[in-house]
């Protein structure tokens, strides 16, 4: 992470690339040892340095970036990386570019409050090159502090934010003021700060009028009239906005400064087509602007991806390029407006009766015996998916509420960059995994007798509610509070997600962070009833071969026998077992909880909601659940 432009570059910290995607991407806060930085927007990133650079390869997740984001985006870009063992100085210069933010900073020793800007009362070191991580801001003329290191400055822990996104720094000087002006325009302040929760014990000293005021009178309903409005601040882009959102006061490392609204699909061979086809596609951004096929000689030496196509001769890549090209002409002429669809294409390989050639990025294997005979009943297919490749986009974020999966528009999603936005960034990931699909006469059977039950109808009215509550004051004209409904199909396969990933995390030692889930879960139009559990980190534990290992038939018995059985019963019952979503209540899980079905939220596709054990097992009617007797 580099702290200033071209030139003046200084390492303040290192995070991981998956780190920039899901925790402190582009207009998040970035705690270091000594200080908070904001990662700037998408128009200070810089490739130049990077030898030998290139873009992820997904198209149908590149077309789904544009559907949100328009036809500017050209590019999936991995985060700017090099290895510190390069012998150039190269890497020194290769980061993201951060800012100090907030940009009040307090010291240490004697709690003085002042801008970064007071040159006369801040200064930065970083003496170590090896070691950013010992960068720091001190107090230059402390008065408590005669001898040793300066003090160190910290900074000042409070921020505002709006759900549009912004961000700024709090008004100190206005706030100790109450909105009014000192004798001077920049009067001395001073924080003292005792600790406690949300800041209840933190007061504002104006050190030239004596005029004191604390933080609480800023946290909860009198924020409306000790707060100015918001000023419609993006930090990370250095804009205003007209905005008219009221503001709430956040503590730096508040979890809901930042949320990552994200696009993630798996590459997946187009059905029917040859392993060429599906090597164009997913090379395409490098082949699209090929001319002809007598620049191919040449290309294949100018163009890395090419090196793939070794064993094919020009005509034939031609042929294959012109076929995709026809393809994607098709599609682009009947593309409907909405949320872009990422898992029909993913369903269709993964519950193909003949399963496609493997490759690199994708193999699949089917056992020869078919679903183990104690499991018939419970599943109709099992799938073992030997490599996986994921690609993640970040296409915006917003703060304060987290972005709902189904619907882009319901939160304010806030831009990565000044102007549209010509790349992303991104992030690939390779792993294994397991495809359960379930029997679709079982599903449709237990539909019908949970469609008109109490249970369900309580889950419905609390999932109005919760959008109601949360949403109704956005949306201009007709709100549909039902729209996005998942239906009782997601509740049983998703329930049974939790339950499968966190026996596996008990069991074979995969911790349930490191294992992610994909729910094809359809309509009545579309029948789907798939579960995809497969590991989803950049490091080997996903790559081993031992969650694959998880289906073979012995283990896949024993592991789903094991699941079923621990649902029937859970430490916080009855509490637990009991609950219902009864109105006023909002939240939308039933007999869930982190004892027995919680996850991580990195492997929960939708935020821990829409679980109940009920539906699944006998804990409470045997008619709602799917499986009224455990295999």
């Amino acid at each position: 992470m580099a702290g200033k432009p071209e030139g003046h570059r200084r390492r303040v910290g290192a995070v991981r690339p998956s780190h920039l995607m899901f925790t402190g991407g582009v207009g998040a806060l970035v705690d270091l040892p000594n200080f908070s930085v904001l990662v700037k927007g998408l128009d200070d990133w810089d490739y130049r340095p990077i030898p030998g650079w290139e873009p992820l390869a997904e198209p149908r997740l590149l077309a789904a970036v544009q559907t949100l984001l328009g036809k500017s985006v050209e590019q999936l870009r991995p985060a700017p990386w090099m290895s510190d063992r390069d012998q150039s100085g190269m890497a020194a210069r290769v980061g993201v570019p951060t800012m100090p933010f907030p940009a009040w900073m307090r010291c240490t020793a004697c709690n003085i409050l002042a801008p970064i800007e007071s040159q006369v009362v801040f200064g930065f070191e970083n003496p170590k090159a090896h070691a950013p991580h010992e960068a720091r801001f001190f107090h230059k003329n402390c008065p408590r502090k005669k001898s040793g290191p300066r003090p160190l400055a910290v900074a000042a822990r409070f921020v505002l934010a709006c759900t549009a996104g912004h961000l700024d720094d709090f008004p100190y000087v206005r706030f100790v003021h109450r909105g009014g002006t000192c004798e001077v325009e920049f009067p001395p302040l001073s924080m003292d700060d005792r600790g406690g929760n949300m800041g209840a014990n933190v007061e504002i000293k104006c050190d030239r009028c004596g005029l004191r005021r604390n933080i609480t009178e800023a946290m909860g309903r009198r924020s409306e009239q000790s707060l100015p409005g918001c000023r419609g601040r993006h930090p990370h882009l250095s804009t205003f906005e007209s905005c008219t959102r009221p503001v709430r006061v956040l503590v730096v490392g508040a979890s809901n400064q930042w949320f990552a609204q994200t696009l993630s699909s798996l590459w997946v061979p187009e059905m029917g087509a040859s392993v060429l086809d599906a090597k164009v596609a997913q090379h395409w951004t490098s082949l699209y602007g090929i001319p002809g096929p007598n620049m191919l000689p040449f290309m294949r030496g100018a163009v890395p991806a090419l090196r793939e196509f070794d064993k094919w001769d020009d005509q034939a890549v031609w042929d294959a390029i012109e076929r995709h090209r026809a393809r994607l002409d098709g599609v682009e002429a009947t593309k409907a407006e909405g949320y872009p669809d990422l898992r029909t294409a993913e369903w269709e390989v993964l519950s193909a009766p003949e399963l496609p050639e493997p490759d690199e990025d994708f193999a699949l294997r089917r056992d020869p015996e078919g679903v183990p005979e104690p499991l018939r009943g419970v599943y109709a297919d099992v799938v073992q998916a030997e490599r996986l490749r994921e690609v993640r986009a970040l296409i915006g974020f917003t703060r304060l509420d987290a972005p709902d999966p189904e619907d882009p528009e319901l939160v304010t999603r806030a831009p990565l960059a000044r102007d549209r936005a010509t790349w992303v960034p991104a992030s690939e990931v390779r792993g294994e995994g397991i495809f359960l699909k379930l029997p679709e006469d079982l599903l449709a059977d237990w539909e019908k007798r949970v469609e008109n039950t109490l249970a369900l109808r309580e889950h419905k009215e609390a999932y109005g509610r919760f959008r109601t509550h949360r949403y109704s004051d956005r949306i201009r004209g007709a709100f549909d509070e039902m729209q996005h409904w998942p239906g009782a199909r997601f509740y049983a396969l998703h329930t049974l997600s939790h339950l499968l990933i966190r026996t596996i995390a008990l069991e074979c030692g995969y911790s349930s962070a490191s294992l992610s889930e994909r729910i094809y879960a359809g309509s009545d139009d579309d029948r789907r009833s798939g579960i995809l559990i497969y590991t989803a980190v950049p490091d080997a534990e996903g790559t081993l071969g031992g969650l694959v290992s998880l289906a073979e038939p012995a283990n896949l018995v024993r592991l789903t026998r094991r699941a079923l059985r621990d649902a029937m019963h859970c430490s916080s019952d009855p509490l637990c077992s009991e609950r219902l979503p009864q109105a006023p209540a909002d939240f939308l899980h039933g007999a869930a909880c982190h004892v027995c079905l919680f996850v991580s939220e990195t492997t929960c596709e939708r935020g821990n909601r829409f679980l109940d054990r009920r539906f699944v097992v006998p804990i409470d009617d045997p008619d709602l659940a799917l499986y009224p007797e455990l295999p």
